[in-house]
């Protein structure tokens, strides 16, 4: 797995972007050695976001939620996204000790999902943007990520800048979307510092140490990104 450089440093934080060779079950088994509970989605593709507390966390380990971000302030808890072409987000208030980890897709994008947990991680935990890192793992490259125009219009009636799709070369009506760029704009919107925000620029489709769905055409295959502080 690759790690954020930012997130390395604080103290008792665990976390990883997957690759090829680290899936659900690699993640599982670290979390069985390391004394974590790993809680993992269903993932929809929504803008559905679930805080993991001690009512919860046994039955969300045990089963996963339908949803696409997990935030919690437990420690002891892994909170896992799986993507393959999709881009991971970690979000840390070190002073909280709050984490979250969020799956976007372009229609978890469109639906503002980051801006959601944004907002969970203010309301329910008292953690400002400002003060949070992020870090943004590998996701489809804007050179790679070829949409149809119904996805442009969207993004078009949803608000985001038309400057996140570009005209795809030699293909009349389809146009290459930066997904990453959408959501560091998102992150930037909120208030995080520029400092703050750590972003992994590789393209899962280029990088065959990296699982692309549009690349590889399997549906099963997803790498696992992981994100928790050690157990107390």
């Amino acid at each position: 797995y690759r790690t954020a450089a930012g997130l390395a440093d604080i103290p008792g934080l665990v976390h990883g972007f997957g690759t090829a060779a680290w899936g659900p079950e690699e993640v599982a088994a670290m979390a069985a050695r390391a004394g974590f509970r790993a809680v993992l989605l269903k993932q929809i593709h929504s803008d559905a976001v679930h805080v993991i507390d001690a009512d919860n966390v046994g039955r969300a380990a045990a089963s996963p939620l339908p949803g696409d971000a997990l935030v919690t302030a437990l420690p002891g808890v892994l909170l896992v996204v799986k993507t393959a072409d999709c881009l991971p987000v970690f979000l840390v208030d070190e002073a909280r000790r709050v984490v979250a980890a969020v799956h976007c897709g372009w229609r978890g994008t469109l639906r503002r999902i980051l801006e959601r947990t944004l907002a969970v991680l203010g309301d329910r935990f008292g953690a400002p943007s400002e003060g949070l890192w992020a870090a943004l793992g590998p996701c489809i490259g804007s050179e790679c990520y070829e949409v149809g125009p119904e996805v442009r219009a969207a993004f078009d009636d949803g608000g985001f800048s038309d400057t996140l799709f570009r005209d795809s070369p030699g293909r009349p009506g389809r146009a290459l979307f930066d997904l990453r760029g959408a959501n560091l704009a998102s992150l930037r919107a909120a208030g995080l510092a520029p400092s703050r925000i750590i972003a992994d620029d590789a393209c899962t489709r280029c990088d065959p140490r990296l699982l692309s769905f549009r690349r590889d055409k399997n549906k099963d295959a997803r790498m696992a990104s992981f994100l928790g502080f050690l157990p107390s």
